[in-house]
């Protein structure tokens, strides 16, 4: 079957099996939701159009992850009204929010069209740009002293196309105008109907920002959203550079990386955009407010914390809002459900201009994302793979406790400089530190009488299991998951017993975690792309264990795919 002159690549039966077989449903909340019935009138009808707002900004993600996103979408909305494999066809799309990706378990993505593959710069560059081609149009530009526009080209908010023999960059608010106009009307609107103060202020914000080429406009807007503890309403406009491939291949020419470094040209990749509306639940939230309190002494107890100044110490007060979110949608880059689904979220990113003038940051947790699990199969997993007096400390709970120890993490350590110089394994080694941050420091929370010695022990059991993967990734959260793995199997933190069932030394685990938290910042501070590449290398192998832990996973039945059900 053909949709605008591209044919399904998968038969109807392989549809069939990944939406009845392989697919886990995240119910969102819809409007019989308690906490959305406690909400004033106008906070439910501002609720609605940031809703709407998020909508819009769907569209435009998937612009920017590819070209043809948009047009075989609506091809197959157009074809599923009398055919059923164009209707399964598009719900695929629409579980990973465009035409490819991957699904976290196959080698290859998974492509919904044949010849239709994905670009190393996404719709960011043109799809036809080679890595060499690349770097010799950079440096072409560079020696004719077009460094302007070379700053432009790398600029975290930018299209890139071609011009000529050269590129030239289109700001986002430019490409984007449209639809940039029609989501700040959507946030106006929802200004003017919320009750809440700072919520009205920020939503005023960010639609200016949407409007102008000022990349001040999105430091104050982002500014004002990491301030809001006590608002009722969650909204983020979410911009986050892993999909960008391209950028930071630059960092690997070190001809390049001299030339842009001589001129004071940072690289950066592109920002991929997304949107996240829901009702802040008051509960969830007073215990993340718990874990905020110990930030200050664990900035302390970072190694090589003489070195480089944490944001999270600056004066008395701690910049950073956390919040427990009940759900009304994911949009955009949120909804590209590729092998993983994100469970919290820690934003801006070191490398927004908000953060480098002194900006706090804020910590989002998605309450139906973490309550969407297979207790079925958690049981089966640990009776095939874990020894069984280490089952009782698995408790999907205290996953939760984990993400927010890593979502504080980003918060600790040597800041963006640091951090962008590692060019395209930077993503990879922040994520890394992010986790052993949360594990290493767990202990303190003990101290602290936050969490019971009980629950150290589940959290410890809990994630380990996590890092029972289902297959070798190149997705920066699964390659530090695969590190920690090998790194504690390697220092006998963790071992497999003679019938292969995992065995956890919890009296190693400090000293370990310890240690691979000292040598990631290590990697941090050397700003050197070759250092993390050993260190990824090293601890990425490959062998009988894992093949065995893929198998079994397989044997169980493997759900790599997500369908976000929104009601608004």
């Amino acid at each position: 079957m053909k949709i605008n002159g591209y044919e399904i690549a998968l038969s109807e039966e392989e549809l069939d099996k990944i939406i009845n077989e392989q697919t886990i449903r995240i119910e969102l909340i819809d409007k019989n939701f308690e906490g959305y019935q406690k909400l004033s009138e106008g906070d439910k009808k501002a609720l609605q159009y940031l809703v709407n707002a998020g909508k819009i900004i769907n569209d435009v993600s998937q612009e920017q992850d590819h070209r043809l996103n948009r047009e075989l979408r609506k091809g197959l909305e157009e074809a599923a009204k009398t055919s059923s494999w164009a209707a399964k066809a598009l719900k695929l799309f629409h579980f990973m929010n465009g035409v490819e990706g991957s699904n976290g378990i196959d080698k290859k993505h998974v492509e919904i069209f044949k010849d239709v593959h994905g670009a190393k710069g996404r719709n960011f560059y043109p799809e036809d740009l080679s890595v060499e081609e690349f770097h010799r149009i950079i440096k072409k530009m560079l020696l004719e002293g077009k460094d302007d526009e070379v700053r432009k080209i790398l600029s975290v908010r930018t299209m890139v196309r071609r011009a000529g023999d050269e590129l030239k960059a289109i700001d986002y608010t430019e490409y984007f105008a449209k639809e940039f106009s029609e989501i700040a009307n959507q946030l106006e609107l929802a200004a003017h109907y919320t009750d809440d103060a700072l919520l009205k202020e920020y939503l005023g914000w960010q639609a200016q920002a949407l409007l102008q080429n000022n990349e001040d406009m999105d430091m104050l807007a982002d500014k004002h959203w990491a301030m809001m503890q006590d608002t009722p309403l969650e909204f983020t406009l979410s911009r986050e550079n892993y999909d960008d491939a391209m950028s930071g291949t630059l960092c690997e020419n070190k001809e390049l990386a001299e030339m842009l470094a001589e001129r004071g040209i940072e690289v950066m990749a592109k920002d991929m955009l997304g949107v996240r509306v829901g009702i802040v639940n008051k509960e969830g939230t007073s215990l993340l407010l718990r874990f905020k309190d110990e930030m200050k002494k664990l900035a302390k107890l970072m190694p090589y914390a003489d070195q480089y100044e944490q944001n999270v110490a600056h004066g008395d007060e701690i910049k950073q809002t956390m919040v427990d979110v009940d759900l009304a949608a994911l949009c955009g880059d949120y909804a590209q459900c590729r092998g993983a689904i994100t469970t919290a979220q820690n934003l801006p990113n070191n490398d927004k201009l908000s953060i480098k003038t002194g900006g706090g940051r804020r910590n989002v947790y998605h309450r139906q994302v973490r309550m969407s699990r297979d207790k079925k199969r958690d049981a089966a997993l640990l009776e095939a793979l874990v020894r069984p007096d280490f089952h009782k400390y698995f408790n999907p709970e205290a996953e939760h406790i984990f993400v927010i120890g890593h979502e504080n993490g980003h918060s600790l350590g040597p800041d963006s400089s640091y951090q962008n110089a590692l060019g395209l394994h930077k993503h990879t080694i922040e994520e890394n530190k992010a986790d052993v941050v949360s594990i290493t420091f767990m202990p303190e929370y003990v101290k602290a009488g936050i969490i019971s010695e009980q629950t150290l022990k589940e959290v410890y059991v809990t994630w380990i299991i996590r890092l029972l993967l289902k297959a070798k990734s190149d997705e920066p959260h699964r390659v530090g998951d695969l590190i920690h793995f090998n790194f504690l199997l390697e220092h006998h933190a963790i071992e497999f017993d003679a019938d292969r069932k995992l065995v956890i030394h919890f009296e190693r685990l400090p000293e370990v975690m310890h240690k691979i938290l000292e040598e990631t910042i290590e990697i941090q501070l050397s700003k050197s792309p070759e250092k993390a590449k050993t260190f990824i290398d090293k601890y990425t192998s490959w062998g009988e264990i894992h093949e065995h832990i893929a198998g079994v996973h397989k044997k169980l039945g493997l759900k790599p795919y997500k369908e976000i059900r929104m009601h608004f």
